[in-house]
This record gives structure tokens, sequence and C-alpha cells, in this order.
């Protein structure tokens, strides 16, 4: 089955940060969702954000397949690993040859809807969560200090994230010359709701009070992507703050806020 998308986005650069260090890029036609979430040196984390977004989107688009394919999930896979891999080699080695630039890193989590399924790739803690049948789940995993004490037995969830800091992330892009990718495919169904975010969000939003948003305003993705950030900001606003939404529909026929590039830069104040 061929699935159509409606999309909305929004950006802030929250109460705290000098500037907005993270990036995000859509593609309607494609169906392709990227956010990164910068880091690293005054402005070096918006550049090396906008790398990874704009990579992503250029490997893919030119390598994807044209038209009819027997092209299989193994395929997309790599090829999701491909783009993420070349973003990294790109900005490690701008951080390598820039000095104002040294040090920058940054987190990516996309979404690529091929025929009935989102492949999702992710480096870092920034998240995707999946809203089907009024229930919230998040689909990746966290690559943070705080993830692996709770994996290793050490805190529960509640005891990690009230004693631990949470910007300690175990993998990102532009630190080496290689990453390891998570990538993780789920099958989509009509009137699911994904959500991409960064740590902006969900650091400052628990999971019931994103879900209960979702909930309360999914009838217009465009105010609920508003309400998610305005919720992060009336709780302190420590960092920037970035959402995707992506509802699934039945056909081709939905309304888009723009296209492809037009939010590498989506930056409100």
């Amino acid at each position: 089955m061929t699935f159509g998308v409606e999309i909305a986005s929004a950006s802030h650069i929250g109460k705290k940060r000098p500037h907005n260090e993270d990036s995000i890029l859509t593609d309607k036609e494609i169906r392709l969702f990227v956010l990164a979430d910068g880091m690293g040196g005054y402005k070096a984390g918006e550049v090396a954000s906008a790398i990874a977004v704009t990579t992503i989107y250029q490997v893919i688009n030119d390598e994807r397949p044209q038209g009819p394919t027997d092209k299989t999930v193994g395929d997309e896979t790599e090829l999701i690993r491909r783009a993420i891999n070349q973003a990294n080699s790109n900005i490690y080695n701008m951080a390598k040859t820039n000095r104002d630039c040294r040090g920058m890193g940054t987190t990516v989590v996309m979404g690529w809807i091929c025929n009935d399924r989102m492949v999702i790739g992710n480096v870092g803690d920034s998240r995707v969560y999946r809203l089907r049948a009024k229930k919230l789940e998040q689909i990746t995993k966290d690559h943070s200090l705080i993830q692996e004490l709770i994996d290793r037995g050490m805190y529960t969830a509640e005891e990690a994230n009230a004693k631990m800091p949470k910007n300690l992330v175990t993998r990102a892009l532009g630190l080496d010359t290689n990453v390891d990718v998570d990538v993780y495919e789920d099958l989509v169904l009509p009137k699911d709701i994904y959500l991409l975010c960064s740590d902006g969000l969900n650091d400052m939003v628990n999971d019931e009070e994103i879900h209960l948003t979702l909930g309360k305003y999914s009838a217009n993705l465009a105010q609920a992507a508003d309400k998610l950030v305005q919720l992060a900001n009336h709780h302190g606003g420590k960092d920037n703050i970035s959402v995707v939404l992506i509802r699934i529909k039945n056909n081709n026929g939905s309304a888009d806020q723009g296209g492809v590039l037009k939010r590498v830069f989506n930056r409100f104040s």
C-alpha cells in the first residue's frame, strides 16, 4: 500500500541557550525526515547539525531507488547507514580542518517511509516516538550515560533521571572516523503519528505530557508541534527544542507546510 503523509515541525532556541544548534529537514515527496541536535563550540554545533541533515538528504535522494524496484528492506537499511556515516565523515573532516569547528558534533535521528515501513536511523539521544491507537511508544533507544546505567541495572529510569546529568551522550556524529548507527523498521498504519524530537523536548516534558498533548491536538499537527515546544519552555526551556510530527494517511492527498531544505535552519526565538 502507498501511504501519504502530513508533516508539521517547530524549533525554538529555548530560554537558556544563546543560539539554536538544532537543524530540521523534511521532504514530503520522498517521505524523508531528519532532525539533528548539534553541540560544541561557538556556533559550531549548528554547523554540525546542518551538515548532518543536508548530507543525509543528499545521499538518500541521490541513491534511493527510482520507480519500480525489487530492492529489499536490507537495501534501505544499508542506505541509511551509509548516509549517516557519510555525514559523520563530513563533520569529522570539517572539525579537523577548521579551527572554529574543532570538537563539534551532533546527534541525529531520521525516518524514511519506504512502502509500508518507517525505517529509522539514530545516533545519540534525539528520539522517535509513535502514537498509535492512543498509545505512545518510544521507538529509538538513547545513546546516553543515563541509558547505559539503566541498562546495567545500576539505576531505575526515575533514579537515573533524578541523579545524573541528562546531556552526556555516548555516541554522536563527528567525534571519530566511524560511528555505530542503530536502524529500526516499523510497519506503518493509517492515523499513526510519529514524533522526532531533540532532547530539549523530552528532558523538559515527560512522556505522559507528550502523550496527552499529542492526543489533545492530534487533529492539527502544526498546533501540536507548537504546543510541545511551549510546554518545554514552560518547564524551563534549558535547551533548544525541535520537533517533527508525521501523520500517516491512506493516500497522497495531504497538505504539508513546506518543502525540502526549507526547515534546515528553521529557528524561532
